[in-house]
């Protein structure tokens, strides 16, 4: 959550922080500012509300100065407000500093510096960070920065100025991703890729427990201890291009159209004619024939990949397979042994329960496999294998094109499960393989053939407060991402049920002309299915159906979504496009803000 830019070099970094920042805008915020060292003062410019707030602020100031700070902040510690945005001074003003994270024993700390005289104009918990480098400062501003780190507890990025030493910045990580771009004579900092990626692909990125000092004339990296630290360039593949609207009216939109290109992306190299080769994967047939659980640990919409997972896993390998919400595998001292393999799945790969997840199934022993998106990430690092998406950057908050590369990630893994278990038949397995080759187009297929229709359908939805998704099997796991896209975009209050469980409560909501989507596309549950279709039907309520195409059992519909005929166990990537669809233009209808739904972020990096 939140932003961190920074810039040092020849340029004026007023434009280069605000553009910055602007690229992060999908990561939540509710506030933001800049800090600009000029002819030996720092200047401050922080305002409540959108970054067009701080741009018209900074047009209008016309603020001068080749090295500075940025910061969009989410809220944890005291209500938005301008004396809690980023940037943060020390009481003698010569100290400033940006934070992602949480220092956990800020009020001792407070406390500790109230006493000795200091002044606070804040909430916030990162305000003691300026004032400790301040009190611990002698004249060298690495060993303040570093007897500063030395107190707090927590997890923080930190990128520091000073008016003492104005010739350089200091960044520090522990438990919140910070990146250096590195340029000709000028270097630029951020929190995630996007930020920096107009200006160089080449980066460091950094681990917990280091720091970097920036001058015009390179970067010093080093433990926050002292140590040096020698690290590889990463070269970043993505096209700047890909961060970009390119005419569409909002991220989320033109992520959907991207969908048939991150799944060739997705399985490019993959696919042979009847196996699945995974390149740099070292899980072997051994290892998998060893374990006797799978566990898949994920939150939000990697979790719901994780339900279809689940389905493919369990039916393709046999192998017996349970899923956890991060944030409560982390404290329930799950089983988890050496003969148990943990998935963990995460779009930014610095989800912060994700990691702290994959970090204790490691400490018991267990394997870890990652599916995310971000090269270089600490959970694509840190965990045993990795399968990367190679989705490119996804702006819009609401995930599509990034679940969509996780479900393929997910039906890949289950084949080679499934090799390795001989538990798939080379002709079974090179039907599914061709299944997966079809999808992409099928995926432009439903785009280019329901779109219309689909916005014409969310006007009726435009009025509602609430709306129900059922499905049965594979139906029911993206019946349950359907409802998640809904209320987060369109902040229509939606919930999905299992079609089994109307009658154990759930039709009592059901009454006339509330809308319901019915997912419906597995021909082994069909019949059941259409007999939960009937009751809602017999309340009231006005269901949409998402079937295959030409399935003519299915007659008690008041709206029709068809996808193309596939392997019943491969619909999930199909049947979940018209409910992205849906969730956007009823967003639109409704007047929301679809990329940056209030009180989300992309990227959640604390608990």
């Amino acid at each position: 959550m939140c932003g961190i830019v920074g810039y040092i070099g020849k340029q004026e970094a007023t434009p280069i922080l605000v553009e910055g920042l602007k690229k992060l805008e999908y990561r939540g915020y509710d506030s933001a500012g800049i800090a600009l060292y000029n002819e030996g003062n720092t200047d401050i410019f922080k305002i409540v509300g959108k970054l067009d707030n701080l741009k018209g602020l900074t047009d209008k100031e016309e603020p001068k100065g080749s090295i500075g700070i940025g910061h969009t902040r989410w809220a944890t510690h005291g209500k938005p407000s301008t004396p809690n945005s980023h940037p943060h001074t020390s009481a003698n003003g010569k100290f400033t500093v940006v934070h992602n994270g949480i220092i956990e024993n800020y009020m001792k700390l407070k406390e500790e510096l109230k006493g000795k005289g200091y002044e606070f104009k804040s909430e916030t918990d990162t305000e003691v960070i300026p004032n400790l480098i301040q009190e611990n400062y002698d004249g060298d501003l690495e060993e303040a920065v570093r007897k500063t780190i030395a107190r707090l507890e927590g997890a923080y990025a930190l990128v520091i100025l000073s008016s003492e030493e104005p010739d350089k910045l200091i960044t520090v990580r522990e438990d919140s991703p910070l990146i250096i771009g590195l340029g000709e004579e000028e270097y630029f900092i951020g929190s995630d890729i996007p930020a920096i990626l107009k200006h160089t692909d080449e980066v460091y990125i950094l681990d917990d427990g280091e720091m970097a000092v920036i001058t015009r004339a390179g970067v010093e990296l080093s433990t926050v201890t002292g140590d040096q630290v020698d690290k590889d360039v990463f070269k970043v593949d993505w096209d700047p291009g890909m961060a970009e609207k390119s005419g569409f009216d909002h991220f989320m939109l033109k992520e959907i159209h991207e969908q048939p290109e991150t799944l060739r992306r997705c399985t490019a190299g993959r696919l042979t004619e009847t196996d699945i080769e995974l390149a740099n994967f070292n899980l072997t047939a051994q290892d998998i024939n060893s374990y006797n659980k799978i566990y898949i640990v994920a939150c939000g919409t990697a979790y719901n990949s994780g339900l279809v997972g689940k389905y493919a896993i369990e039916k393709l390998a046999k192998i017996p397979v349970e899923i956890d919400v991060a944030s409560e595998f982390r404290y329930r001292d799950p089983l988890v042994d050496e003969s148990t393999l943990v998935i963990v799945v995460s779009q930014s790969g610095e989800t912060a329960d994700t990691l702290a997840a994959l970090r204790e199934a490691q400490d018991k022993g267990a394997k870890v496999v990652a599916i995310c998106n971000v090269v270089g990430s600490t959970i694509a690092r840190e965990a045993d294998d990795v399968i990367y998406l190679q989705a490119g950057p996804e702006i819009a908050v609401a995930s599509t094109k990034a679940y969509i590369g996780m479900l393929m990630s997910f039906y890949m893994l289950a084949i080679y499960f499934a090799r390795a278990k001989k538990t798939l038949s080379d002709i079974d397995s090179k039907r599914l393989i061709d299944g997966l080759k079809a999808l992409p187009n099928q995926v432009q297929d439903i785009i280019n053939n329901s779109e219309e229709d689909i916005k014409e359908l969310s006007k009726g939805y435009a009025d509602h407060e609430h709306a129900f998704f059922i499905g049965r099997s594979i139906d029911y796991a993206v019946a349950v991402e359907g409802q998640l896209k809904l209320k987060e975009v369109s902040y229509l209050h939606s919930e999905a049920y299992p079609a089994g469980e109307l009658k154990h409560g759930t039709l009592a909501l059901i009454e006339e002309g509330i809308p319901v989507i019915a997912l419906a596309t597995q021909k082994s549950v069909i019949d059941k299915t259409l007999s939960n279709i009937k009751e809602v039907k017999a309340r009231g309520g006005v269901v949409t159906g998402i079937i295959i195409e030409g399935e003519e059992e299915i007659e008690d519909l008041d709206y029709r979504i068809e996808i193309p005929k596939a392997d019943e166990l491969l619909t999930a990537i199909l049947s979940v496009v018209p409910t992205q669809l849906l969730a956007y233009y009823v967003a639109v209808e409704r007047g929301c803000d679809v990329d940056q739904p209030r009180n989300l972020a992309k990227s959640v990096t604390v608990e």
